[in-house]
Order: structure tokens, then sequence, then C-alpha cells
């Protein structure tokens, strides 16, 4: 026998040894390494994608001539804050829009979507979404569930379109319900605790002409989150006016600590920038206090990062589907965020889930999660999420409410041998418990 070949044995081994130690049992190991091998192609594929984008991130750094200086820190008032400046020339260049306002300020992409909305939308106006409901946080932003400070307290009136059973658009109920208060659509790229399928940045588009072909002056606004560098393309390049989304998702690289993005039209732009400091400052202030490097090089990353986040997902949808559960995306279907749904029907199959992506965390990977009234859901949610960065969901990470069709909800894994671990775990717990028999 060839050293190579012995080499590789030992090696072999050795990873399945190593994968005891975590706790997985060697036939879910071989269950995994049997579905793996037939996603050569998709991973590809996904591999191919992050090349592109990850040019693009480095075209866009190079033709704004980021240097050593936007790494330093900024306090104060932040005036002249030359790296805070410039990272928002780079995130439009990659968006390929007119301004971007990308701060620490932005808590997060619930924080960033709010601010997009509040800083364009007036007493008198109506927000429409034709992608049905959006995300259960988004409901008090709304005041779809009563809440201090919401828009339907500033009255701003909204109303929604149900998608088709299909998933699809209801084009004929959406051209119905646009009016002349109709001031902003807002479009939700990913399916959120929902178990429809997540929209393709074409399909965005078409929804987008057809809105403008009605009325051109609607602003359409898109949630972006989980869905940045998936595809090639962004809704930014299908005439999306803004596009929104969080630096603890794909754009920070697993390496911001906090922060949100908005880019699209520089009026709207520089809106959002006075509503989030004040009017007659707006873009000015904010000093970035030090995060500078970390968004920079969490940027450069996110191709790569979400590369490895979206082969934990086809993993996922192939290892479930197997076994018999309903998986959205399917194993075959395209991918259009990093988000990979699971229904098992039961409470008992989504906390046995979360409870392996726990133990497979690198951080309190010792802590058991267990359901609880989570702020701005309208039931018990669990979350797993051993994270350098609380709640970062671009790292490996699984969550879902405790009701009816008992969903979970993967995502993340910085590198692709940590979210194929993760999704190991998960089904050596289902296995544990008895929810699957392999």
């Amino acid at each position: 026998m060839m050293n190579d070949e012995i080499n590789k044995i030992k090696a072999d081994n050795s990873v399945a040894s190593l994968y005891e130690e975590l706790g997985v049992r060697r036939e879910v190991l071989r269950f995994g390494r049997e579905i793996e091998a037939g996603l050569k192609e998709r991973f590809l594929a996904i591999d191919e994608t992050a090349e592109y984008n990850q040019l693009k991130v480095i075209h866009a750094m190079q033709k704004n001539q980021v240097s050593e200086g936007c790494f330093h820190y900024a306090s104060g008032y932040g005036y002249n804050d030359a790296g805070r400046d410039t990272l928002e020339e780079v995130y439009a260049s990659v968006f390929h829009t007119e301004s971007a306002l990308v701060r620490p300020q932005i808590t997060c992409g619930t924080h960033a979507l709010a601010l997009a909305l509040s800083a364009n939308l007036r007493p008198g106006d109506e927000l429409l979404s034709p992608v049905g409901k959006p995300y259960d946080t988004l409901e008090e932003v709304i005041g779809i569930r009563p809440s201090k400070g919401s828009l339907a307290e500033y009255g701003v009136s909204y109303s929604q379109v149900e998608l088709l059973p299909d998933g699809t658009f209801d084009y004929e109920n959406i051209k119905k319900a646009v009016c002349k208060k109709t001031k902003m659509v807002t479009i939700q790229r990913s399916k959120g605790y929902q178990t429809r399928p997540s929209f393709s940045v074409g399909q965005i588009g078409e929804l987008i002409r057809f809105v403008k072909d009605i009325r051109p002056d609607i602003i359409c606004m898109v949630d972006n989150c989980y869905g940045e560098f998936v595809e090639v393309i962004e809704p930014s390049d299908v005439g999306a006016d803004l596009v929104v989304g969080s630096l603890i998702k794909n754009p920070g690289g697993g390496l911001a600590p906090i922060g949100g993005y908005i880019a699209g039209r520089k009026d709207l732009i520089e809106a959002c920038g006075y509503r989030l400091t004040s009017p007659g400052l707006g873009k000015e202030v904010g000093a970035s206090l030090g995060v500078m490097q970390s968004f920079y090089q969490g940027l450069f990353l996110a191709p790569t990062v979400t590369a490895g986040a979206l082969k934990g997902a086809v993993f996922a949808a192939n290892i479930y589907e197997k076994l018999g559960y309903p998986v959205v995306p399917d194993s075959s279907e395209s991918r259009h965020d990093i988000i990979q749904a699971v229904t098992f029907g039961k409470p008992e199959g989504v906390i046995a889930f979360c409870k392996g992506i726990q133990a497979a965390a690198p951080v309190d990977s010792y802590v058991t999660p267990i359901p609880w009234a989570m702020p701005g859901y309208d039931s018990d949610v669990i979350m797993a999420a051993g994270a350098f960065v609380q709640g970062s969901s671009i790292e490996l990470s699984a969550d879902g409410p405790i009701k009816p069709p008992y969903a979970v909800y993967f995502q993340g894994g910085l590198t692709w041998p940590h979210a194929r671990l993760g999704i190991l775990m998960s089904l050596e717990y289902l296995v544990r418990e008895g929810v699957v028999v392999l």
C-alpha cells in the first residue's frame, strides 16, 4: 500500500475519532459522509459564486482607495472620520448604489429596517408588503402588533398582499392594493419564520418592475438580511431603491461586532442619516469608535464566509430531506439566502435540533438552550448560538418559534467544517432523543 494511502487512512481515522470525542457517533458520521459525497457539484458552484463576489469586494476597496488610515480610531462627533466615510463608499460600490449608510450605531437588522422606514415615510403614507407578513420583529415596528413608537402611531398605514399558495407573487391583488397613499413597498427576501420560499434576486427584480410600472415614484425597499453574496447580483442591481441588512449577518463576515447598513438612492440615504442622528447633522456625525478594521476585514471575508454557510444549508437540506422531513428550500433547489428551514411537526424535534447546534459551538457549548418569551415575538422562541458575537447569525446558529408547524431555521457557520459539525451534531441529538431513527 502506498504511503499516501496509508496517511489518508490514518487521517480519516483521526477525524472519525475526533467526531466521536465531540459526541458524534460513527453511524451519524457515516450517514453524513454518504450525503456529502453527492454534493461536489453544488459546492463547486457555491465556490464559483464566492470567487466572483470576492473579486467584486476587492475591486470596490481598491476603487475607493482603502488605506491603513481607514482603520484609525475616531471618537466624539466623528467629524472627518475618513474610515467611516470610505467604508460607505465601498458599500455603495459593492451594491452599485448612489450612497450608503454603514454604522455601528445601527444596532441590528430590525433597527436598520425601522430606520429606513421611519426616515422615508410620513403621516398619511401607506406601506405595502406584497410578500405577505413581514418578519416577527417588524410587526411592532409597523404597528401590526401595537407597540410604542410604531409607524401606526405616527399615522402611517399598512397593507399586505398574501403570496399565492405556490409561494409566488399575487400580481393581480398587488395591483389592486397600490393606491394614492402607497409611498413604499417593502420586500422581504428571506423567509423569516415562515416555510415559504426565499426570493431570488431575479424574482425581486420582476416584482419591482411590476410595481414601478404602476407607479414609478413608489420607493421599493428590500430587506436583504441573510441574502448578501449568495448570488452574483443584489436587489439594488435590479431596481431596488433601498437595500437593508445587518453586519452581524452575511456582510460582516463574522468579524463585525455590531452594525447595519442601508444602501440606495442618495436622497433616501440622506433621510436615513438625518433620522439616525438629528435633522441638520445627518451622516456628518457618528464616530466609528475603533470598529472600522473589523468592518472592512469582515466585508473582505464575507463572500467566503457566506459560501461556508451556504454549504452547511445545502448539507442540512439533503440530510433532513433524506430522513423524510419537509425542508425549504429542498435538496436540489437553487439558493437565495443562507437559511434552511426544517419542519419537524412537533416541538421535541425543534428543541433537540437546537440542542445539537449549541453542543457544536466553540462558545457556550455546555449550555442547554430552552424556549423563552423573547422580546418582539408572539410565542416562545428557542435559539441556539454559541457565537463570538452575541446574536451573530452568520455564525453557526439555529432558532425557531415553539408553535405549529414546529419548524427550525438553521443558518451560518463561519467555516464549512464547522457548519458540517453543527448539522451532524443536530442529527446526533435527534437520534439520542428518539426523534430520528437511522
